[in-house]
């Protein structure tokens, strides 16, 4: 690793905060334009995938949807789904195919504004900016309840951002709290090693894999609905509070129904309240949770029955869902876990932002960027990576080109019109 002289501060026209898809595809615009520049990963690049994902981990949009600059999906399963060494291997092609000057072991501790210059404060001493993009994604601290603090010690708990594997846990009974896309699918992964899950469920919605003859991302990819932006939305940027539709890509693709799996013994609760002694306690909405989610599937599927209609296409009709199973009257809302076996717990309830070393006005009141298609108010600082930062896509393989080549117009745009060179001298 580059060794700093004490106080030396190394300069560069654009630093890049973060080693993902995101930071590594304004990294692409930027190389290619000849713009000095440099990327700084706090661990290796594309950590995430490699290092907080579950072994059974695999995309739940089709591969074709894999488009980052230049390097477009080229594999020969287009309507499959990676895995995650296959995902790892993706991004390494990527890597591979424009070499980015990435540091990687760099953590930064601090972003600030110095006259007319950002200056980067890290793990191995100071860099300066003209400008700096920051591409850590929305997704930093692991949320788990204050609750887990009076869990029996004896109980294993993790976070969903630690599970690997069935075999990873003690043996017993597991109780999963979240059923977004993480808790649903570790559930699964569970459920399909014949462990006895316990599932407290939430009001994430879930969506049909597919529906009339064609996976159902195909079908909103033709109605542009992964074009629409963020201030279009029928939800505005509300939309980026919004848990992300559950479904699979493991073996080939498939819904995610949880009535499913409560008729195969898969014990189902309503949201997770607290904990008293050794008694997890839930609230009594679960039959509202499931409706609600099955509601908005059919409402998806409503919306390509019209677009099928206006447009005259010729897809096969299918018999809508019929729920399996009703929660019973005297829905269980609590859970011995000693009397259960209950060896472990895995939180799936998300992450919190953590944008806390950034010194710049442009945070609201909950600490979230406050930005316009990721430019802010403070010039020269631009966030790239996050949910629903333009459209749908944005951070992910399918839309962060769009976002990481506006932003690379912004940039070049603003050095152009300052006059400064491409390539930085060392302060």
């Amino acid at each position: 690793m580059h060794t700093q002289e004490p106080g030396a501060v190394r300069h560069h026209s654009v630093i890049i905060v973060g080693g993902g898809q995101a930071g590594l595809s304004i990294s692409w615009y930027l190389k290619k334009a000849g713009i000095d520049h440099l990327v700084l990963e706090k661990h290796q690049v594309g950590h995430a995938w490699r290092n907080e994902r579950w072994d059974s981990f695999c995309l739940v949009t089709p591969n074709w949807q894999c488009n980052l600059p230049g390097y477009p999906y080229a594999g020969d399963d287009p309507y499959g789904f990676m895995k995650k060494d296959e995902i790892v291997a993706y991004l390494d092609g990527f890597v591979a195919s424009f070499q980015p000057p990435v540091r990687e072991g760099v953590t930064v501790t601090r972003l600030s504004r110095e006259a007319a210059l950002w200056r980067i404060d890290t793990s191995e001493g100071a860099y300066s900016a003209d400008q700096v993009v920051v591409a850590v994604g929305g997704y930093h601290i692991p949320v788990v309840p204050r609750a887990a603090e009076r869990l029996p010690a004896d109980i294993v708990q993790i976070h969903s951002s630690q599970y690997l594997n069935p075999q990873s846990l003690p043996e017993g009974e597991v109780l999963v709290v979240g059923t977004g896309q993480s808790g649903c699918q570790i559930a699964e992964d569970l459920h399909l090693a014949g462990r006895r899950v316990h599932l407290g469920v939430g009001d994430a919605p879930r969506v049909a894999r597919t529906y009339r003859g064609k996976d159902v991302v195909a079908w909103l990819d033709e109605m542009k609905y992964y074009d629409l932006p963020v201030d279009q939305h029928p939800l505005g940027t509300g939309v980026r509070e919004k848990t992300n539709h559950y479904v699979t890509g493991r073996d080939g693709g498939r819904d995610i129904d949880l009535r499913k799996f409560a008729l195969e013994g898969m014990q189902l609760y309503g949201k997770f309240e607290g904990i008293d002694g050794d008694v997890a306690r839930f609230g009594a909405g679960l039959k509202g949770y499931l409706d609600e989610a099955d509601a908005v599937s059919e409402s998806i599927k409503d919306s390509i029955d019209k677009f099928i209609a206006a447009n005259q296409i010729e897809a096969p009709t299918e018999a809508r869902y019929v729920p399996l199973w009703q929660p019973p009257s005297d829905q269980a809302r609590a859970l011995d876990l000693r009397a259960s076996g209950i060896a472990a717990v895995v939180w799936c309830i998300g992450f919190r932002t953590d944008f806390s070393w950034i010194n710049a006005p442009v945070f609201d009141g909950r600490g979230y960027p406050g930005h316009v298609r990721g430019v802010t108010a403070a010039e020269g600082l631009y966030f790239l990576g996050l949910p629903w930062q333009y459209t749908w896509g944005s951070g992910r393989f399918s839309g962060i080109d769009r976002d990481a080549r506006y932003l690379f117009d912004h940039i070049a745009a603003l050095r152009a019109q300052a006059g400064q060179p491409l390539m930085s001298q060392a302060a």
